[in-house]
């Protein structure tokens, strides 16, 4: 049986005729780039996210690197994230000629440990980014504990974690700001790119809007230098019947979560399964194992028809691009341990109780010919 990582078709079979319709609506309109569709959808996210203010962007590395506009990162200044996260939270920084500054992660959630970040404040830190990994929202009392005592902005990036929730409370709304991807593949994807930044507060709303339209008010008449980070009335029409659908397809991931929790220990496979931290919802953008032979499991995995992924390889402060900022090996050891091990596998809320046993029984079968091999001597 094939199990792929994710697979888009099934979602899309169930909602063809809505999709077709919402983007047949938009086609008639020949509105394609902002409009009331995506006015629709700012209003529908930021009240689904417990927030005032929704602004519809083009991407969701376009939400962070506007959001970073909106407060005025300046060339020199610092902000505070994790090296263990997707190229764009670090990139958004660096496009705008400040420094990303890493603080290692906890090995057990995967996000950022508030423990370490009091350390890496200098006088030109401006901001601290969270990332809300793989559907489970970071320690966020005690980030914006340390950001108040200093004065900071904190900029969440949620963008694997729309709907996840921290002692009550909804990604994106702890923050100044909040930013979501709407990427096909994440909980809530469209057919294309497409992000959001949500905010409680209504000036920096202004201020994103402001910028991701060039700046400009009225038309041709330009306050500040944006960009061009608007998003598509089609995207939006497409989002706006999926959202309708994102929390019963948040439950079916997290009895896919629970059910595999159950089959792996029924079967003694020995992985490290994902850590719930018991603050809050974790929506399951990813589910993922961990393994020291995890190299060896996924080759298995691949070669047996079972979908599997990397997320990440390299940690940022090991990538190429970065080594101006002087980091080396061994700088951030629960970051680059997490690189070596971990291997996410299908959690889409489509996936079968077959598909999951499937899954297990050839992640088990992985591991049992690693062993072999080690005994062998092979």
């Amino acid at each position: 049986m094939q199990t792929p990582l994710l697979d888009l078709k099934a979602q899309y079979a169930a909602l063809r005729d809505e999709i077709h319709a919402a983007i047949e609506r938009v086609v008639e309109s020949q509105q394609f780039i902002l409009g009331p569709e995506v006015e629709a959808l700012e209003e529908e996210v930021a009240a689904y996210s417990h927030c005032r203010y929704g602004v519809g962007v083009s991407s969701g590395t376009d939400a962070l690197l506007v959001s970073l506009m909106a407060i005025d990162l300046q060339p020199g200044d610092e902000v505070i994230t994790t090296p263990y996260t997707f190229f764009a939270t670090a990139g958004s920084i660096a496009r705008l000629g400040a420094r990303p500054v890493f603080v290692d992660i906890d090995p057990q959630t995967y996000n950022l440990d508030p423990t370490k970040l009091e350390a890496a404040i200098t006088s030109r830190t401006r901001a601290i980014m969270p990332v809300h990994l793989f559907g489970q929202m970071a320690d966020m009392e005690p980030i914006l504990a340390v950001a108040e005592r200093h004065g900071l902005y904190v900029i969440e990036d949620a963008a694997q974690a729309i709907g996840a929730e921290y002692k009550g409370r909804r990604a994106g709304s702890l923050g100044h700001l909040g930013c979501f991807s709407f990427f096909p593949s994440k909980n809530l994807g469209g057919f294309g790119d497409g992000g959001m930044v949500v905010t409680n507060d209504p000036d920096l709303a202004d201020r994103v809007r402001l910028l991701r339209g060039h700046g400009a008010r009225p038309k041709y008449y330009h306050k500040m230098v944006g960009g061009n980070f608007r998003l598509d009335a089609i995207q939006a029409a497409v989002l706006r019947v999926k959202l309708k659908r994102l929390d019963e397809w948040t439950a079916a991931r997290q009895r896919n979560a629970e059910r595999y929790r159950q089959l792996f220990t029924a079967a003694g496979v020995d992985v490290g399964l994902p850590c719930d931290a018991g603050y809050g919802r974790h929506i399951y953008n990813q589910f993922v194992i961990r393994s020291k032979r995890r190299d060896a499991l996924m080759a298995h995995l691949k070669t047996h028809g079972v979908g599997c992924e990397i997320y990440y390889p390299v940690p940022l402060h090991l990538q190429e691009c970065f080594a101006d900022l002087g980091y080396k090996v061994g700088d951030f050891p629960a970051s680059e341990q997490a690189a070596q091990e971990t291997l996410a596998i299908p959690i889409y809320p489509e996936l079968s109780e077959t598909q999951q046993k499937t899954v297990v029984r050839t992640v088990a079968e992985a591991l049992a010919c690693a062993d072999a091999t080690v005994e062998t001597g092979a």
